[in-house]
């Protein structure tokens, strides 16, 4: 993926992950990846990214 489709993508996610608050990272980047067809090979990535950014939310809650 180039830099800046790359950066778009991790941001997009970041923010849908601020609105919908998954409880399941794997399966809510598993449904991002399919539904906006995103290239194979990212999945580790992104579900990385969700865990960390939910991690951010829950300790700004609490």
């Amino acid at each position: 993926m180039a830099t800046k489709g790359h950066n778009e993508v991790k941001e997009s996610l970041l923010e849908m992950t601020r609105i919908f608050r998954p409880k399941n990272p794997r399966k809510f980047v598993k449904e991002y990846i399919r539904k906006y067809r995103i290239t194979g090979g990212y999945e580790d990535e992104l579900t990385h990214l969700v865990e960390v950014e939910l991690g951010k939310i829950d300790s700004s809650v609490s």
